[in-house]
C-alpha cells in the first residue's frame, strides 16, 4: 500500500499581516501533481486544515477545489481529521454523505471510531481517524471521570481502538497531538499549559504507522513508524531553516513502512538575513529570490531613516526588521545623582550609553554639542 501523509495546511493563514492563501494555492498545485503521478492508495491529512475555527471564504473555496480534484480527477480517497486550530463541527459537516465519494472526515470526536478500510494486493488496511479533542471533551464523551490531561485521554481512546483491531490486520492511526520529545516551532499553538499537553509515544506503538499532525517540523516521534509530516509551508521565521515536505509511505504485506520526504515548491521561501544595511541593499546572491518573505536583522549601530522603505525597494516582501543594539538593555536607569543639576551633554551621554552599550566618541560628542548649540541659537533668534 502507498499513501501520502500530510498535515497542518493552515489554510487562511496571515503571516505578519500578509494573507498566504495565494501562496497556499500555489503549493497545493504542486501537491496535486504529486498525487497524480505517484498514484497513492490514500491521502491522510492529520489536522489543522484551517488556521482558525472560522476560516475565511477563500480558504474554504481553496480546500473545496483541492479535495474535489483529488477525489474526482485523481480518484484517490482522503482521510481527514480536525486539529486544534479547526472547528470540529465545521470540518465535519456532511461527513456521512462525503464518505460515499471517498472523503472520510473526522471532525467531532465519535465515541465509536470506525476504521476506514483500504484494500491493497495483500488485503485490508484499517485507518483510524482520531480528531483532536481536549481532555474535558474526552472525559464527557466517554464518561471517564479520571481523565485529567492529554496523555490520559490518548491512552484511554487508543486502548479502545486497539482492542477492536482484528489479529493480523495492518493498522494506521491518523492523529493530532504533541508527542513528548517532539521539536517545536514558533507557529504552533500550545495545546495546554505546564506540560499537560504532552502525549507519550508508547500509546502509538500498537499501530503499524501513526500519521501525526500538530508539530510543524518533519520528524519521527519515538519510532520511525510514528511520524509528523510537518506543515505544508513555513509559517514562522523560526522555520526558515527547515525543509518542508509531505511524506510518501510504502507499507508491505507485514505492515513494515518505508518513507520518502517529498519537497513541494513554494511560490516564496521564508528567509532570515543579517548584516549592515548597505550590505543587504546590495541585493540577493545567486540562487536567492528578492520576492521571498524576509526577516532582516540590522547590525548597524547608528540611526537609520526609513529602514523598511529602503529594504523593500530591494526586497519587496520584507515583513519584519530587528535592531538588536536598540534592545541591548531596555531598562532605562537614571544617570546617578540629581539629574536636575546635570547638563544636556551629561544627560544625553548617559542615555546614549544605556541604549547602545557604548560611550559617546569624541566625534559624536562634538556633533551633539554643535547640534544643541544650533538649536539653542535658533530658539533665541525666534524669540527676538
Amino acid at each position: 500500500m502507498r499513501f501520502i501523509h500530510t498535515s497542518d495546511w493552515h489554510l487562511g493563514r496571515i503571516f505578519h499581516g500578509t494573507h498566504l492563501t495565494d501562496d497556499q494555492a500555489y503549493i497545493l498545485e504542486d501537491f496535486i501533481k504529486l498525487v497524480s503521478y505517484s498514484k497513492p492508495d490514500a491521502i491522510l491529512i492529520a489536522g489543522d486544515i484551517y488556521d482558525r475555527a472560522a476560516p475565511p471564504a477563500e480558504a474554504v473555496n481553496l480546500l473545496d477545489d483541492v479535495l474535489s480534484r483529488i477525489l474526482l480527477d485523481c480518484k484517490v480517497p482522503v482521510v481527514l481529521i480536525a486539529g486544534n486550530h479547526d472547528s470540529p463541527e465545521r470540518v465535519g459537516f456532511g461527513a456521512k454523505l462525503l464518505a460515499r465519494q471517498g472523503l472520510h472526515i473526522a471532525g467531532v470526536l465519535d465515541k465509536n471510531i470506525a476504521p476506514v478500510e483500504i484494500l491493497d494486493a495483500y488485503g485490508p488496511v484499517y485507518i483510524y481517524p482520531l480528531p483532536y479533542a481536549d481532555p474535558p471533551v474526552v472525559r464527557e464523551k466517554f464518561s471517564a471521570k479520571d481523565i485529567r490531561d492529554h496523555n490520559e485521554a490518548a491512552a484511554f481512546i487508543i486502548n479502545q481502538l486497539t482492542s477492536g483491531i482484528p489479529s493480523g490486520v495492518r493498522s494506521i492511526l491518523v492523529g493530532h497531538a504533541f508527542v513528548a520529545g517532539g521539536e517545536v516551532s514558533e507557529s504552533e499553538r500550545p495545546l495546554s499549559i505546564e506540560g499537560s499537553g504532552y502525549v507519550d509515544p508508547e500509546h502509538y506503538y500498537a499501530f503499524h504507522y501513526a500519521a501525526l499532525g500538530h508539530l510543524h517540523r518533519p520528524q519521527y516521534a519515538g519510532r520511525e513508524n510514528i511520524r509528523y509530516s510537518g506543515s505544508l509551508m513555513k509559517y514562522s521565521f523560526s522555520e526558515a531553516g527547515q525543509r518542508k515536505s509531505v511524506t510518501l509511505v510504502e507499507m508491505d504485506r507485514l505492515g513494515k513502512t518505508t518513507i520518502e520526504e517529498v519537497c513541494l515548491t513554494p511560490r516564496r521561501d521564508v528567509r532570515c538575513l543579517e548584516g549592515l544595511l548597505n550590505d543587504i541593499l546590495a541585493g540577493p546572491r545567486s540562487g536567492e529570490s528578492r520576492d521571498d518573505y524576509i526577516n532582516i536583522t540590522l547590525t548597524d549601530s547608528g540611526a537609520i531613516l526609513d529602514a523598511m522603505g529602503k529594504l523593500r525597494s530591494v526586497y519587496p516582501n520584507v515583513l519584519h526588521i530587528e535592531r538588536p543594539f536598540l534592545a541591548a538593555d531596555m531598562e532605562l536607569r537614571g544617570p546617578g545623582g540629581d539629574h536636575r543639576g546635570l547638563s544636556e551633554t551629561d544627560l544625553f551621554s548617559s542615555f546614549f550609553k544605556q541604549v547602545t552599550g557604548t560611550a559617546l566618541s569624541p566625534e559624536q560628542l562634538r556633533v551633539f554639542k554643535d547640534t544643541v548649540e544650533n538649536l539653542s541659537r535658533q530658539e533665541r533668534e525666534a524669540t527676538v
